[in-house]
């Protein structure tokens, strides 16, 4: 036998540590005996591509593939750099990365050129600008598909997605293509699938991509989970990209509508009214905290207002006798709730608003809200009520959000049906009445959003407000309708709002 030359010996040695991962890929894999649901992490077979689509992410590329390179499933990372005018590449390199330029500028190009090169059976897709990666996440969006559960993996991270996750893609998800819309994070770039399947499928070239990848898989009959991984970081875009994302979005889901025969008129005019509710669900307004630590809740009627806006809607839609007999009458809170809102049906959304915006505010409300909000506070107004009335005084005091229960209209006319918000509603193991203001501050405290919601105080005037001030850390009564508010230990009563503002320290001065 004859030796092999000296230069091509020194080669192999040098390139075998990058080979061995492959070579066994495809020569020793297929003896392995498959991973038990209870296997450790370390037994899992060298199996994924690991993808990564970068544009200038030198601040964090390295980080990410380090972190590819040291999961146990990861057999090579590929960086499709995309001219990156920073040292992404270099570095990426230097981090143990094979690095390509992309054959055209956009992710869903890069991560379509990604699916060509790669050696693996199976493709994970991680973002350039990812921190707080947990251990193993590559293992774990793999292995539904090691177990054959799956053909198509989403991650799921945190509690909530961004603004056009929660105002554009989900609301429009769940009226084209509801059997998809309880994925937490349509929108989110960390994917694992069988390359066969990658291959078959149309990458969009810009923001679409991710979301088109879902709806393709769904419709080409794979099956699809979500693996959770945790809390994850990844830099906020700014406000003109978020501005284009929303449209590339709802262009991938209309023509996948259109193509699937879901796209009609009726549907669009209930996507419409679907967005204007996602504004009202608690994973729109945690979506918008941006790291503030301390929030408050303020009743809406008889206490940043002193009437009651459904008495006063009754009044001017002419039902204030039927309205009289519900509010006196024995049914449980969701019931009576119920046959409250059917008397309002066929009643349009403008008078719902026009009440709602002739409503007098307590004096002082509004500079008591400013005043919070300078001082770090999230405001927000809570409501029994409507929520189409809730947004509109939300907006008169300036507050940052309402939450309140949401009626359904059909082309701008009310329906009579109302949708219990859930952020009201107990779960599990959750002390108090079915439906209570108290949930909102229970679901508050769960957000896992770094930074940990610190403190979070509440304002109300009667029985119904009984809950949420004891669940607050602080708690403040106005003009209230019930003693039982007084004898709750903590409670503070105050006359004006002007009181409750001279309780606030004084907002730090600007830098």
């Amino acid at each position: 036998m004859k030796t092999l030359p000296r230069k091509l010996l020194s080669w192999l040695q040098s390139a075998w540590p990058r080979v061995r991962p492959l070579v066994r890929l495809e020569s020793g894999a297929a003896n392995e005996a498959p991973t038990s649901p209870s296997a450790p992490p370390s037994l899992l077979v060298k199996c994924a591509t690991v993808v990564i689509p970068a544009l200038n992410e030198a601040a964090r590329i390295a980080s990410v593939v380090r972190h590819a390179m040291a999961d146990p499933a990861t057999a090579e990372v590929i960086v499709i750099d995309d001219s990156s005018i920073d040292d992404t590449a270099r570095l990426a390199r230097e981090a143990g990365a094979e690095v390509i330029t992309s054959t055209m500028l956009g992710k869903g190009a890069s991560m379509h050129d990604g699916v060509a090169v790669a050696r693996c059976d199976v493709i994970v897709y991680l973002d350039g600008d990812l921190a707080g990666l947990r251990p193993h996440i590559v293992t774990d969006l793999c292995r539904p598909l090691l177990r054959g559960e799956a053909d198509f993996v989403k991650a799921r991270f945190g509690r909530v997605g961004g603004r056009v996750t929660e105002l554009t893609a989900k609301p429009m998800l769940k009226v084209f293509f509801p059997e998809i819309a309880h994925f937490a994070q349509p929108l989110g770039g960390l994917i694992a699938a069988r390359t066969s399947l990658l291959k078959a499928l149309s990458f969009e070239s810009g923001y679409g991509v991710d979301i088109g990848l879902l709806i393709d898989a769904h419709r080409s009959g794979a099956r699809l989970v979500e693996v959770d991984i945790g809390s994850l970081e990844n830099d906020s875009q700014p406000l003109l990209d978020l501005t284009a994302m929303a449209n590339e979005v709802s262009h991938v889901i209309y023509t996948r509508a259109r193509t699937a025969g879901r796209l009609h008129m009726e549907q669009v005019v209930a996507m419409y009214e679907t967005q204007r509710q996602a504004t009202a669900t608690l994973d729109y307004i945690l979506s918008r905290r941006r790291g503030r630590t301390r929030v408050i809740l303020l009743d809406m009627e008889c206490t940043i207002m002193p009437d009651r806006y459904v008495v006063e809607l009754a009044r001017a839609t002419g039902h204030e006798a039927a309205l009289a007999l519900l509010l006196d009458g024995a049914d449980d809170a969701a019931t009576r709730s119920e046959r409250i809102a059917a008397l309002f049906r066929f009643v349009h959304r403008q008078q719902f608003e026009r009440v709602a915006q002739a409503l007098p505010i307590r004096p002082g409300v509004i500079a008591c809200v400013n005043r919070l909000r300078r001082a770090g506070f999230m405001v927000g107004l809570v409501s029994d009520s409507y929520f189409v009335a809730a947004e509109v005084l939300r907006r008169r005091i300036f507050a940052d959000f309402a939450l309140a229960h949401t009626m359904q209209f059909d082309a701008e006319v009310c329906s009579g049906v109302l949708h219990l918000n859930p952020a009201f509603l107990a779960q599990p193991g959750d002390p108090g009445p079915p439906i209570c203001k108290s949930h909102v501050i229970r679901r508050l405290r769960e957000d896992r959003a770094a930074p940990a919601l610190a403190e979070c105080w509440a304002m109300g005037d009667n029985v119904n407000d009984l809950g949420m001030l004891q669940a607050a850390d602080r708690a403040f009564t106005i003009e209230p309708k019930s003693l039982a508010l007084t004898l709750v230990p903590g409670v503070t009563v105050v006359t004006t709002f002007d009181e409750l503002g001279m309780l606030l320290p004084e907002p730090r001065a600007a830098a």
